[in-house]
Order: structure tokens, then sequence, then C-alpha cells
């Protein structure tokens, strides 16, 4: 499938700042802040989405927009905006994070999340959880106040704990919704190996299951960028299945030499072809606009047989959202002020 390039006018919008000193060998970036948030790519087709459904998509997205965009009003740093808007994606069932995560082979919900800020490289991650409501602040923590990048399962909740972070029971991730694709997803396994067809690399493959992977990249009005993704992974994986979305270089990067980017799509392709850091490595090693960087990682992943997108944000407020898949949801804010939502 071609993938479908996605591009829109200059990203900046302008606040009246005091002058701020970010000095460093790169141009510098005062007052400007820019905003994008995607809420997964893959099989969304148009007949499948009613009109009711596509407006709370809608809602949903721009209200996380919003919020994220009021942190940089405030003069907040990147890593508050994309926090903030992520944690709005989380509380949501619509998107396969936090509250509307899918279920394991198991009939367990494990989610990831990663974080990241573009001026020193930190970053923090966590996998496999499965009592945190909101990932994207577990992963904050990890980077503030440890001293490692990721924590896993029990120990990313032990942790929790002694930040004082509120566990949920598992029951609050349970929805109708996705409980439905499991089964769909095991009856279908079921008959494909009484057929004695190997299992595909790709758990499930329903119209419903293979998307609504979160993120979102900022660019703060001290000249910042911020990336994260937060996700439930895929329908019917394995109990222990890390995706991308948590690994810094595959579903998240930042850096403010080049740009930020939080990817969405079939995990697996995205960890191997390594696609957030090759965005960057294109724009910084080969000198490639965001947009050509941003596609050619795209079609690499589909070379591999995967789907999916990125979202992708610079310095100077040029962003990019190319995708292979039927559709993407994403939004972000243009020089007017107003959130363009977009799906196909």
């Amino acid at each position: 499938m071609p993938i479908v390039a996605v591009r829109a006018s200059i990203l900046i919008f302008t606040l009246v700042l005091p002058a701020i000193d970010t000095s460093s060998a790169q141009e510098k970036v005062e007052g400007r802040v820019a905003i994008v948030v995607q809420g997964g790519a893959g099989v969304i087709l148009r007949q499948n989405l009613s009109p009711e459904m596509e407006s709370q998509y809608r809602a949903t997205l721009t209200e996380a927009i919003l919020a994220g965009y009021a942190a940089l009003k405030e003069r907040r740093t990147g890593l508050d905006a994309v926090e903030a808007t992520i944690r709005v994606l989380e509380d949501s069932p619509l998107f396969n994070a936090g509250k509307g995560a899918v279920f394991t082979h198991d009939g367990t919900n494990e989610l990831d999340a990663s974080i990241m800020e573009g001026k020193t490289l930190s970053a923090g991650a966590v996998a496999g959880v499965k009592h945190i409501k909101n990932p994207i602040s577990l992963a904050r923590m990890v980077m503030e106040r440890s001293p490692h990048v990721m924590l896993i399962g029990a120990g990313a909740e032990a942790f929790a704990k002694k930040q004082g972070v509120e566990l949920v029971e598992e029951s609050y991730f349970y929805t109708e919704k996705r409980w439905k694709q499991l089964q769909e997803a095991l009856a279908r396994e079921k008959e494909d190996s009484a057929k004695g067809k190997k299992m595909n690399a790709i758990p499930f493959e329903g119209p419903d299951g293979r998307y609504g992977t979160v993120g979102c990249v900022v660019l703060d009005a001290f000249g910042n960028l911020a990336a994260g993704t937060s996700t439930g992974g895929m329908t019917n994986k394995r109990a222990g299945r890390v995706g991308d979305a948590p690994i810094i270089g595959a579903g998240t990067y930042a850096d403010n030499a080049t740009c930020a980017v939080s990817a969405t799509g079939d995990g697996e392709y995205f960890i191997r072809a390594g696609v957030a850091r090759d965005v960057a490595a294109m724009v910084e090693y080969k000198g490639l606009s965001l947009d050509s960087a941003a596609a050619q990682a795209i079609a690499k992943v589909g070379k591999l047989g995967g789907t999916g997108g990125v979202i992708a944000l610079d310095r100077q407020g040029h962003m990019s959202m190319p995708f292979n898949s039927p559709g993407m949801y994403r939004a972000y804010i243009d020089a007017d002020g107003k959130v363009i939502f977009k799906i196909w």
C-alpha cells in the first residue's frame, strides 16, 4: 500500500514571552510552540466508522491536544504538554492505551509507554504494567526520579508505589469492545490451528484490533522538543510481549538537533527498523527534510511487511505525518490556532 504523505503549513505559534537564553550550537528558537497528536494508524475504513464514532474520536483528540496546547501557552515544558495530552487519551476507552487497552492472549491488559525530551536526550519508559492508570506519567517518573531509562512489570509497579502513584484494579481496563476483539482473535487462532496454519507474526488482523496507540510531539516556548507514546499493544499478544512504543529509538525519539517522533503501527517492524531514531538520523546525517526522512522511514517498514505511521516535528515547527495504512487518527493546531483533525 502506498505511503500517504501528509503535509501542512508551518506549525508555529508565537507567544509574547520575555527573551530566553537557549544558547547552543543549534539555531535559537524562542517563543514558538507547536503540537501534534496521533491516535493510532491501521485498518480504519470509512465504511466501518459511523459519523457518531468519528465525532467521538474528533472530540477526544481535540480535548487532548488543547490540554497540551494550554500547557504550552502557560510556558510549561514540552514534557508537561506531552504528558497532559497523552493522559487525556489514556483516560478514554476509544484508544488502545490506558483505559482502552487491548487484551493479551491470557485475557489481561499489559501497558507500555515512553517519553523523551530533546535538550539532553533524557528518556523514561515502562512496559508490561497492569495496574497503572496513566503509564505516560510513570514513564516520566522513571526518567526524572530514577537512574534508569526503562522499568518493566512488577518492578515498574513497585517503583510506582514508592512514588505514591495510585494503582488501579485490573478490572479498570476492561471494556466490552476490547474483550470482544480478543474472543474473535482467539476463535480465528483456533480455526487456523485446526487447519495446520502457523500463527502469524501479527496475532490479530481484524478491522479494529491493530491500531489505537497514542502519541504526541511538541515544540515548547523554550525551543525544546519532546515526544511521548503510550499503548496497550496488540490484541491477542502473548503475555510479556513488548512493542515499539516504550523503546527509545523505535516508537519514541526527541533530539533538539533534529526532530521529535512518535510512532504507531505494527510494533515488531518498527523495532526492527528503529523507526523513530531512523527519522532523526536521516535528518542529521543525510540532511533530508523532515517530510522526506519520515516518508522514507515508513517506506522501510512497508518493505519489511509492516504498516503504520509516525508524527514528527522539528524546531522550526515543520511537521510530517506519513502512514502506509488505510488511515491514521491525528490532529494538530494550525497557525490560526485552529485544531485540524484528520483520519484518512
